[in-house]
């Protein structure tokens, strides 16, 4: 009940839930090569909301961290991708760390 009612206060006051993501993970199909990573990155760091991005191949995962008080909304990740030639699965915005992540994937080898 508690969190209930700090949720609704937190909507009240036009505090998001989204608005403090720190990155942006997506989960991506047709990643097959370095030269697919290689080319995401550059996309996705041409933006200016990225501060860094990270590309796992093996686990079709794409990571943006976020500059401070930045976002990229859904219709912009999934044009980028889907004009490279890609498949935006999923969109998840956390709090983990681009390191985080990276420890996270190596974990899961």
């Amino acid at each position: 009940m508690i969190r209930f009612r700090l949720l609704i206060a937190a909507l009240l006051l036009g505090l998001s839930p989204l608005a403090s993501a720190t990155t942006i993970e997506m989960d991506v199909n047709g990643l097959v090569c370095g030269f697919c990573a290689q080319g995401i990155e550059k996309t996705f760091r041409a933006l200016p909301a990225t501060e860094g991005v990270y590309v796992s191949l093996e686990h079709r995962l794409v990571a943006v961290k976020l500059k401070d008080g930045s976002d990229i909304d859904d219709v912009t990740l999934r044009k980028a991708l889907t004009d490279a030639g890609y498949t935006l699965v999923a969109i998840h915005r956390t709090q983990h760390s681009l390191d985080e992540i990276r420890q996270r994937v190596k974990a899961d080898d």
